[in-house]
């Protein structure tokens, strides 16, 4: 998709057996969920998150 404005970053998505879990684990290690767990139909599911250093990736 193109970048919906300029200095946009990449989102780095990483495959998990459990997003709910891997989420849990990304707060308890001080980082943020920025966008909770979503359900993409006929898909699974994602969630956003940023790391200490403010890096953003998803799940």
């Amino acid at each position: 998709m193109p970048r919906m404005y300029p200095g946009q970053g990449i989102t780095n998505y990483v495959a998990v057996p459990s997003v709910s879990r891997a989420a849990a684990k990304v707060q308890k290690l001080d980082g943020a969920v920025c966008t909770p767990k979503t359900e993409v139909p006929g898909m699974g599911s994602f969630a956003v998150c940023k790391d200490t250093e403010g890096n953003v990736f998803a799940l």
